[in-house]
């Protein structure tokens, strides 16, 4: 069922996590007339709905995003991305839009017509990559509340050449079951047998609004910094619940939590309290890092010491590197100078730099 080509291995860096904004006029291109206007007005009350939900406070935009990189073309146009991802030394991207669709196209903005306008969405993305899908690897969105067609979207998309699928990282909160319940099993053994990868990219969440709201610093600091560890309960319903040990060869990577504090998180938290014999869990066969080294995976930008104390507690296999643009911590256009005052710090190089810088991503996303 694989349509996927085989690429060969390039010396340019392979980035698993930057963002392209698929305007509304871009995206509205590949929908019907009648559903135009409708997903405008979801795109805007969605917007507007964060902001009463931060309390009605607006982050400053420059503390958000790189400004130049924002105003970079190849922030919204295919050929211009490549121009951008060349000047970088940039091979490869995986590439999310700024505001997913699952955000936008769901029952909640677009009532009935939340199915077919997700597919429209993903053609835009389609549409964007197939300029050169070698290189532009679509993060394709998925809002499986409807469990039949979220499996013919993925068929679809396959046929597309999609290597990846975007999943919201706390199910629960947007109305979807958690991901380890059985109503998934269809979906989960399809993107096993493709090879499509499953990402839950960094995102914000119910408890991250509240301290939005309870934050008093000016750019709400405290707030800002948590996301990456409310992922903590991602990853840790993926493993505990046993999905991965029934469906031993589906990948599932983390965008943009970080590294340096997934060691403590299974040493301590999930490895520790089994190993210390307090909790047990009969659905698991392996301990949850061996779950995670053999299917899973995190990103990261610059972080030479979290790098380096992921890549002695888990190995090169699972970590893969990201530009991370238009965003602040993003190293584009000195992608080169960044890896190598990091890579040098944590003491990383030859083979395993390699495996980290393009190989983990020519694997899972590219030759499948």
């Amino acid at each position: 069922m694989n349509v996927q080509t085989k690429i060969e291995l390039p010396e340019q860096l392979i980035s698993v996590d930057s963002h392209v904004f698929f305007t509304d006029e871009w995206v509205t291109a590949r929908m019907p007339k009648r559903l135009r206007e409708t997903y405008v007005n979801a795109n805007k009350k969605f917007r507007e709905d964060g902001v009463r939900a931060r309390g009605g406070w607006e982050p400053n935009i420059n503390d958000l995003f790189d400004e130049v990189a924002w105003s970079d073309p190849g922030h919204f146009e295919p050929n211009e991305k490549l121009k951008s991802m060349d000047r970088d030394g940039v091979y490869a991207e995986v590439i999310f839009p700024e505001v997913g669709a699952a955000k936008v196209c769901s029952p909640h903005y677009m009532g009935d017509d939340w199915k077919e306008a997700l597919s429209c969405y993903n053609d835009a993305m389609a549409d964007f990559a197939s300029v050169n899908t070698d290189r532009l690897w679509c993060a394709y969105q998925l809002l499986p509340f409807d469990i039949d067609h979220s499996v013919k979207e993925v068929e679809r998309l396959v046929g597309r050449g999609a290597r990846c699928i975007q999943l919201p990282p706390f199910p629960s909160e947007v109305g979807l079951k958690d991901y380890f319940d059985t109503y998934y099993d269809k979906l989960w053994g399809l993107c096993q047998e493709t090879g499509i990868t499953v990402l839950n990219h960094l995102d914000t969440n119910n408890q991250y609004m509240d301290l939005i709201k309870r934050d008093p610093t000016e750019q709400r600091a405290v707030a800002m910094g948590m996301p990456p560890f409310q992922m903590a309960e991602t990853i840790s319903m993926w493993i505990l619940p046993g999905t991965l040990e029934r469906f031993p060869k589906l990948k599932v990577v983390f965008v943009e939590p970080g590294l340096g504090w997934l060691p403590f998180l299974f040493d301590v938290i999930l490895d520790g309290r089994i190993i210390q014999g307090h909790y047990k869990f009969p659905q698991l066969s392996m301990l949850p890092s061996e779950y995670f080294k053999r299917q899973m995976g995190a990103t990261f930008m610059y972080e030479p010491h979290g790098l380096k104390v992921a890549y002695d507690y888990f190995g090169p296999d699972v970590l893969m590197w990201s530009t991370d643009f238009p965003h602040p911590a993003t190293s584009w256009p000195k992608s080169v100078e960044h890896i190598d005052d990091q890579f040098t710090k944590a003491g990383i190089h030859g083979e395993d730099r390699m495996k980290i810088l393009a190989e983990n991503g020519i694997r899972l996303f590219g030759n499948q």
